[in-house]
């Protein structure tokens, strides 16, 4: 079972954006780290990536925790206390990889993955040793959002969830549990719910999409880096929310289908950053202003709200 950072040995499965940042979470925590990487182009790049991201969170002291594999067979797995799986989202890739961690980890390791859609459960099936398969969702970038997700799948065993949940605590992170098994755990639930009106809004033409983005940014969404939506009820008085929400739930949207506005960019291929055009069009040089824009306010944030995270030792 997992212990403190110093004790755990974490292989990541992945090594692209999200399974760097997580890699960096773990290190930065004191846990030694290995990330499995095929491609030869990423691979060579991690090694600066870490060093310049460990550097900017203030960790440059523990870049030599992080190494790098170009394979599950160059991995010494007796030594391995958890794996990290952060391939592509496709079911049929991670159940394929589970079904070989079962046979290359020992028994004891716990395997968790990233997916941020599919059910542990699904991408357990099949397993053996399903009660050490667990979720653990971050968000992107991990390494700069505290929040992460420990899921239970069906069979998850309770010790695997709460010896991760400190594990997580330990390097800094803000983990929830989520105790059952459903389709977009916790966050991704409420995220969709929210996005769900709002497209809806868009396509009855009662609001523009810059207009719904000012409305959460500036207005309610605002509010939540100080209190989530259950303490800002406290705030305004119960008796408020629950007179506002008798009046408002009739009328929101509960459409099992996505809104127009987004399924139609879809079907053409307006994807967003990576096509050059989503909701709105972008270069390479706004695309490069954008996430800059986007990880500095998000430092901004960060450090408002360091006194409330736990302490990394």
């Amino acid at each position: 079972m997992l212990f403190t950072p110093a004790e755990t040995k974490v292989v990541i499965v992945g090594g692209g954006t999200m399974g760097a940042d997580v890699a960096a979470v773990c290190a930065r925590g004191g846990c030694a780290v290995q990330v499995v990487e095929l491609t030869t182009e990423r691979r060579a790049l991690l090694p600066d990536y870490f060093i310049n991201t460990l550097t900017d969170l203030g960790y440059e002291h523990r870049t030599h925790l992080l190494s790098v594999a170009g394979s599950l067979d160059e991995v010494e797995w007796s030594e391995v206390d958890l794996v990290i799986e952060c391939v592509p989202e496709r079911l049929d890739i991670k159940q394929a990889l589970f079904a070989k961690l079962e046979q290359y980890a020992k028994p004891e390791t716990v395997l968790a993955s990233n997916s941020s859609s599919f059910p542990i459960s699904e991408i357990a099936s099949g397993l053996k040793t399903a009660a050490r398969m667990i979720g653990l969702h971050f968000f992107m970038p991990a390494h700069l959002v505290p929040c992460v997700e420990v899921v239970y799948g069906e069979k998850t065993s309770p010790m695997v969830g709460d010896s991760l949940f400190r594990l997580m605590t330990a390097c800094g992170m803000v983990p929830v549990t989520v105790k059952k098994d459903l389709p977009g755990f916790l966050a991704n639930r409420l995220q969709h719910a929210l996005s769900r009106e709002a497209f809806s809004m868009v396509d009855a033409g009662i609001a523009t999409l810059e207009d719904i983005d000012k409305a959460v940014r500036f207005g309610f969404g605002f509010r939540y880096l100080a209190a989530g939506p259950v303490m800002q009820r406290d705030h305004a008085g119960l008796e408020v929310h629950g007179a506002a929400g008798a009046s408002i739930y009739p009328s929101l949207n509960n459409s099992p289908n996505i809104a127009k506005c987004l399924s139609e960019r879809v079907a053409s291929g307006k994807l967003g950053m990576k096509t050059g055009e989503g909701f709105f069009p972008w270069t390479s040089e706004t695309i490069k202003a954008e996430r800059e824009r986007y990880d500095n306010l998000l430092r901004a944030g960060l450090k408002l709200i360091q006194k409330e995270l736990p302490e990394i030792k």
